[in-house]
């Protein structure tokens, strides 16, 4: 990635209202006054710097059957592969403070690593799933929903029907 950013990094004293309630929020949420890059970059269009913030808080940072290294682990995981540098280093950072140390930095890359050369291999040889792992989940058809005018008529049917009871 080039060092410099495509759009200007936009400063606290430069943000619109919609952004500074963001900084605002990520610096609460976080308890610093330090406002990444990535937030600085998204503040040049507030809407998607709000839309990825709350879409972080809740994935990342609400409670789950996740734990939080491991949610580190995942996005990490998916940086390495799409190779962003950015991504690398930030969430490298967020997980050693969740304990991360060079041997599960280790681990973790040779599980990319093998995982990224098995998917590689399965899309060249384009392998079908075997029936034992194939999901059993059936779809049902489509249903093409009733109007809005029909759904009165049928409910003022079922109401008319109770009366009649």
């Amino acid at each position: 990635m080039g060092r410099n950013a495509l759009v200007k990094l936009v400063n606290y004293s430069e943000a619109t209202k919609e952004a500074r309630e963001v900084f605002d929020d990520i610096m609460k949420t976080r308890d610093t006054e330090f406002v990444n890059n990535v937030w600085r970059a998204l503040a040049s269009y507030p809407p998607a710097l709000k839309h990825f913030w709350e879409n972080m808080k809740d994935v990342m940072l609400k409670p789950s059957r996740l734990d939080p290294l491991t949610k580190e682990l995942i996005y990490l995981a998916v940086s390495i592969t799409n190779n962003c540098t950015y991504c690398i280093n930030t969430h490298t950072a967020a997980a050693r403070k969740k304990g991360l140390d060079d041997e599960l930095l280790g681990e973790l890359n040779e599980i990319v690593a093998l995982a990224n050369a098995g998917n590689r291999l399965v899309i060249g040889y384009q392998v079908p799933v075997d029936e034992v792992f194939a999901s059993k989940q059936k779809a049902s058809p489509w249903k093409k929903p009733k109007t809005a005018k029909k759904i009165a008529k049928s409910e003022v049917k079922k109401a008319k029907a109770k009366k009649v009871r």
